[in-house]
């Protein structure tokens, strides 16, 4: 599966390249990441969520960098997911913003069923990527991500349905978090 996507975020290359850049940050915006953890200057080990509450973990290398510019890794070993993928980090026209410009090509576990049972539980890449992307935006913009009350603890708040209409948490809600 290749799957591309871009956003613009209102902060520098540099900024924004130097966030993507420090791997820990990942899962702060990818909503199937659990962990990303540096094992070396150019190798990780990754953790992802997929279908049925199964976990998928692979080593990674980065195979091309450029500071300020790009960074290109692959999965390396068998990985549960191969994967690949290049990031262009590009100064955007009003010479504030910068243009993410995202490239993955992976293998689905199962094939092209495995593509169609993700999609049946909400999963679609495409669709998780650009969402991924819209997150990035506003870590970097905000510093946070933006959640409605039907889901103020993200990917804790499968748990939590069905949502209510949104209106502020009580003091107990928030006092409970989002293992309540």
């Amino acid at each position: 599966m290749d799957l591309t996507a871009t956003t613009t975020i209102r902060k520098s290359v540099p900024e924004v390249y130097a966030f993507w850049h420090d791997l820990a940050n990942l899962p702060t915006f990818m909503a199937h990441l659990d962990e990303v953890r540096a094992t070396g200057d150019r190798t990780s080990h990754w953790i992802a969520g997929a279908p049925f509450g199964k976990n998928v973990e692979w080593d990674a290398e980065i195979v091309d960098q450029t500071p300020g510019k790009k960074l290109a890794w692959r999965s390396t070993g068998k990985p549960d997911v191969p994967n690949a993928g290049t990031v262009l980090f590009v100064p955007a026209p009003d010479g504030v913003s910068t243009e993410v410009h995202v490239v993955l090509v992976y293998d689905i576990p199962g094939g092209a069923v495995g593509k169609a049972v993700a999609k049946y539980f909400g999963e679609e890449p495409h669709q998780q990527l650009d969402d991924d992307l819209r997150r990035l935006k506003q870590v970097m913009e905000t510093g946070e991500v933006v959640r409605s009350d039907g889901a103020p603890w993200g990917k804790r708040a499968r748990k939590e349905f069905p949502q209510r209409p949104a209106q502020p948490l009580s003091d107990v809600e928030l006092e409970k978090g989002a293992d309540a």
